[in-house]
């Protein structure tokens, strides 16, 4: 784990250099501000006062951010908070519905947009960090969907105005500072493809693939969390380590899951290690997906089982995996699922282990641990949601913020030329990012 903290605090550190390039291209601090779509001459309904020439339109169902408030600055945040996407079967006779979130609500990634928000209320309640500047924030629910994730990428690089004027194009009407998010590596990928033309940053907290590493793809692409490359080397020497030399393998099958399970396999091989299988599933595939998954597990003779999964994949195969007894297996866990509480109810998953982000604390974010006894609001009960013990990913939301606001500190202080601000900037970044 400390090599874990190491790569944090360099990737960290790092990503803050090349973030303020990235800000700091996007032109003067007025011109920053009109792409924000918070200057002086725009009024509350999205309309400049200015004589204007051209009437602009957007096209399709706006989608409603599910936390929003204004600011001389905005931050975009992109969150599944739901699972899954509702499917709907098209007619072809009628215009498409806009797409729906639908499932339970994914209670950590509740979590984490709610650390987002006060991470910026915080920054906004400083008197050091960006002084007379407030940050606003628009966060969106992509349900896990990459069609949603793209919906809101294209929102957020345009606004939310359904009608707007413009004297002279429709461009730059309604455009976010940087992007906080997405969760997961596939939808990751497609918001950077269509940020990354418009030089809009994005700092992900829990997008691991090793493929985003890759500068040339993703520019302006920035984490917090470790790349996954980092943790299949790790696994391979601790399946090594135990002496378990034939296992069983499952991934989920998008960019997080057959790369991060490829740099396993690889690492694996090298170590000695034998495959007796490796499947692949997506919690949209049918149920016979899984059931053949879950039978291939319960055939087997392997009895250790790694799985480089997202929680909502997992969820659903061991799901599968309950509904009849099977012969005891030995879970070895990526770190997207294997410190998920809402899993720890299948028993036969006990004694799993795996690599997790340090826990940490965020001054400020503990709540108070009390028994229930019927009277409390439900707002005080303790839930994965309202459960500040660790703050493994959580803490990677937070500093994603601050990343972005350390970024727009400097960005600022660098057009008004202003020293005594960029010194401050100095003492405060050290302290940040240490």
């Amino acid at each position: 784990m400390e090599i874990s903290a190491l790569c944090i605090g360099l990737i960290l550190s790092l990503g803050l250099c090349e973030l303020n390039s990235a800000l700091a291209l996007n032109g003067s601090e007025d011109d920053v501000k009109q792409r924000a779509g918070f200057t002086e001459d725009r009024t509350g309904a999205g309309v400049s006062t200015q004589t204007s020439s051209v009437k602009c339109k957007l096209q399709g169902t706006t989608r409603l951010p599910v936390f929003s408030m204004d600011g001389d600055y905005v931050i975009g945040g992109v969150l599944s908070i739901h699972y899954n996407m509702q499917t709907v079967k098209h007619n072809y006779t009628t215009m498409p519905e806009p797409l729906r979130c639908t499932g339970s609500i994914n209670t950590r990634e509740l979590r984490f947009s709610r650390a987002m928000i006060f991470a910026i209320e915080e920054i906004n309640n400083s008197t050091e960090l960006l002084p007379g500047i407030k940050l606003g924030y628009h966060i969106y629910d992509a349900c896990g969907s990459v069609p949603v994730a793209v919906h809101v990428a294209f929102q957020l690089s345009n606004g939310l105005d359904p009608v707007f004027y413009t004297g002279d194009n429709c461009s730059q009407s309604g455009m976010v500072m940087a992007v906080v998010g997405e969760s997961g590596s596939t939808p990751s990928i497609s918001i950077s493809r269509i940020i990354g033309p418009f030089n809009i940053p994005q700092v992900s907290y829990f997008s691991t693939c090793a493929c985003l590493s890759n500068k040339q793809q993703y520019p302006n692409f920035f984490r917090t969390i470790p790349s996954d490359q980092f943790q299949a080397d790790a696994l391979a020497k601790l399946v090594k380590h135990f002496g378990w030399t034939w296992i069983g393998a499952v991934r989920s099958d998008s960019d997080y899951g057959n790369n991060g399970m490829a740099s396993f396999l690889d690492a694996a091989r090298k170590e000695g290690i034998c495959v007796e299988y490796s499947e692949s599933f997506y919690r949209t595939h049918p149920r016979s997906r899984f059931q053949r998954v879950a039978d291939v597990i319960r055939r087997s003779t392997a009895m250790v089982v790694v799985a480089f999964t997202s929680p909502g994949d997992i969820r659903i195969l061991l799901e599968e995996l309950s509904l009849e007894p099977f012969p005891p297996r030995q879970w070895i866990g990526s770190e997207s699922w294997v410190t998920a509480p809402d899993l720890l109810k299948f028993s036969f998953c006990a004694g799993t282990i795996g690599f997790g982000i340090q826990k940490s604390v965020i001054p400020g974010a503990a709540i108070d641990k009390r028994l229930c006894d019927g009277t409390e609001d439900i707002k005080t009960l303790q839930s994965p949601y309202t459960d500040t013990s660790q703050l493994r990913i959580t803490n990677m939301v937070y500093k994603a913020v601050y990343a972005i606001a350390h970024a727009i500190h400097k960005a600022v202080c660098q057009e008004t030329n202003s020293t005594t601000q960029c010194d401050k900037f100095t003492r405060i970044e050290s302290k940040e990012v240490s």
